[in-house]
């Protein structure tokens, strides 16, 4: 299904496009231009950041093309419910801000895995930072870099390996010449055109289906057919419901507008919204190297603790700009909800050779479920006016690159420090620290190619769906041993290691299991299998360290474990109410709530 947006792009686009670049460019530039750099220059842009370009560093670094075409496409599918994982990460957020983030700081680490060796030892270091190493490259770098090629092919005319090859060096470039100053710089000019671009997709949107009486007849349009409550809408739901709901059978009840699904949902439910902090959120938010480095950065506690805050902001507003433009996709009636039979034979030529209604009906949701990635590039191509085209693809190429950016830079810093400074290096000076850095991420950067082609080539996948195959594979495990050692004092390092270890193979037998067809139904959805991998590790933790002596005093103190009587609950607060971290921090929240009332309850 080629959209062909390059033929309808005009000059004043390619100048809004190329001019973000330039723009771009001159931010890294200026901002990695200092000589001589030291490690903490490079790696924590010397501890210098601002509150607002911590905020916006970490949510420019979260966002990519899963966002904008996974997570849009799958809104189309699924509804509302595909914002849980925004919404819900304010609830992961609020333990980063008022928990977390003291004694992180206090510690002076450059990486997470640094903390790990602090907390527990030296193997449970090498095992965090060998894992983030792998989880980088194949989670995170090869599949946005395939993921930004697939869009690049929908709009220029180059082929799959010369668009990975050009994003990876493009994005790249910064990363690895200006370190994370530039990076974190560059994500604030990003964000801005991020979040201004994606708004206007909703508004013309809204508009488009409002039919010239305004953006709020449009919204009511949109919630509509959502709603539905009959016609085409009522009917695509009862014929493909058994495909969103494992279990469920056709004319099962769906609600495109509920954002706490059933447990046994495909994609999301409420499970993930009451549990994701604990199974996910405590590794995203805080021992995931290339978002808490962002953290690390800040100037100080305030700036932390404020950026926290306004990256919780950003999360609100974001469905606005992944989510809702998939209902406004699903309320125009689109024709990828009604493939033909030529389009379901690419998926499954047995599925229309057979007659069978029943295998028929899972082809066209499988081949409609691809198709609803182009949803985003379809509605630029159709709704939006000339010169804006060129914004928003800055925007989404923008999300491309700064995570992409992000990972990289972090991903040569836990090389350098966690193996070769601490291993290969121990008396290495710091511009070498720097050198070696550098060098790691044009090692990276290439190895990351690799993933992108083999994901292009060796197999069909789901970006989405891909990425959440491997978090619950790998970060159940590190969430639980972080969580538990941060509250437990008698956890040990060795405790940690066998109970990292055995939730790690545990989850690997799942994916084996999965891949047999032989897991129960209730274990299929990605959210219950994360779930059941952290319950493992919680019970393998409780049971070894009831079994084993204490850990060391050392390894307990107050600024590697929670000691509640002096716990830093008032620095870095503010001084007056407009820059108050609690008062805005509340807003938030309850922000949060009302919008999960407002798509469960009130509509």
């Amino acid at each position: 299904m080629n959209v062909n947006i390059f033929e309808h792009l005009t000059p004043a686009d390619f100048i809004a496009f190329f001019g973000y670049f330039i723009a771009l460019a001159v931010v890294g530039w200026w901002a990695g231009r200092k000589k001589g750099k030291t490690a903490a220059d490079y790696f924590l842009a010397g501890r210098s950041l601002p509150w607002y370009v911590v905020g916006s560093s970490y949510i420019a670094a979260n966002i990519s093309t899963e966002h904008f075409i996974g997570l849009i496409g799958a809104a189309v599918i699924y509804g509302i419910c595909v914002a849980t994982g925004e919404w819900s990460t304010i609830i992961a957020f609020s333990f980063l801000i008022w928990l977390y983030i003291p004694y992180l700081l206090n510690s002076k680490i450059y990486t997470a895995p640094e903390f790990l060796e602090k907390r527990f030892n030296t193997p449970m270091r090498t095992t965090f930072a060998a894992v983030t190493l792998i989880v980088n490259v194949v989670a995170f770098l090869g599949p946005v870099i395939y993921g930004g090629a697939l869009v690049v092919v929908e709009i220029l005319p180059v082929s799959i390996p010369t668009a990975i090859i050009g994003i990876a060096i493009l994005s790249g470039f910064w990363a690895i010449w200006g370190g994370l100053k530039s990076v974190a710089l560059m994500d604030l000019l990003t964000i801005f055109v991020m979040v201004g671009g994606g708004l206007s997709v909703t508004w013309l949107g809204l508009s488009h289906l409002g039919g010239g009486e305004g953006v709020f007849h449009g919204f009511a349009r949109m919630i509509e057919v959502n709603q539905a409550n009959g016609g085409w809408a009522r009917e695509w739901l009862d014929t493909n419901v058994p495909y969103m709901i494992n279990g469920s059978g056709a004319g099962d009840p769906y609600d495109r507008l509920l954002v706490l699904q059933p447990a046994s949902h495909k994609v999301t439910s409420w499970v993930h919204w009451v549990f994701s902090f604990f199974y996910i959120g405590v590794w995203y938010t805080a021992i995931n190297q290339h978002m808490i480095q962002k953290v690390l950065a800040a100037k100080d506690m305030y700036h932390a603790r404020m950026g926290m805050v306004f990256a919780s902001g950003l999360k609100l507003l974001l469905p606005f700009i992944v989510v809702i433009p998939g209902l406004i996709f699903f309320a125009m009636n689109p024709d990828i909800l009604h493939p033909t039979p030529g389009q379901v034979a690419e998926i499954s030529p047995e599925a229309v050779q057979s007659g069978d209604p029943s295998l028929y009906n899972a082809a066209a949701f499988a081949w409609s479920e691809d198709a609803a990635n182009k949803t985003y590039i379809l509605m630029i191509k159709d709704l939006v006016p000339p010169f804006l085209v060129g914004i928003l693809l800055a925007a989404l190429f923008g999300a491309i690159q700064s995570t992409v950016c992000s990972v990289l830079n972090s991903t040569s810093t836990v090389f350098t420090i966690d193996f070769y400074k601490k291993y290969i290096r121990p008396d290495a000076g710091e511009a070498r620290e720097v050198i070696v850095g550098r060098l790691a991420g044009v090692i990276i950067l290439t190895l990351s190619i690799g993933v992108a082609l083999m994901l292009a080539y060796a197999t069909r996948v789901n970006l989405f769906w891909y990425i959440q195959m491997l978090y619950v594979l790998f970060a159940p495990p590190f969430s639980a041993t972080f969580l538990v050692g941060s509250l437990w004092r008698r956890v040990s390092g060795r405790d940690a290691l066998i109970a990292t270890y055995v939730s790690l193979v545990f989850a690997l037998g799942l994916k084996v299991l999965e891949f047999n067809h032989a897991l129960p139904a209730w274990l299929m959805p990605f959210v219950m299998q994360g779930l059941t991998v952290w319950a493992v590790c919680l019970v393998v933790l409780f049971i070894s360290t009831m079994l084993s002596a204490p850990p060391p005093t050392e390894q307990v103190t107050d600024d590697l474990t929670f000691n509640w009587k002096k716990m830093d609950f008032g620095t870095g607060l503010g001084t007056r109410w407009w820059n108050s971290v609690t008062l805005w921090w509340i807003l938030t929240v309850a922000g949060m709530f009302f919008f999960v009332a407002l798509f469960s309850i009130i509509l």
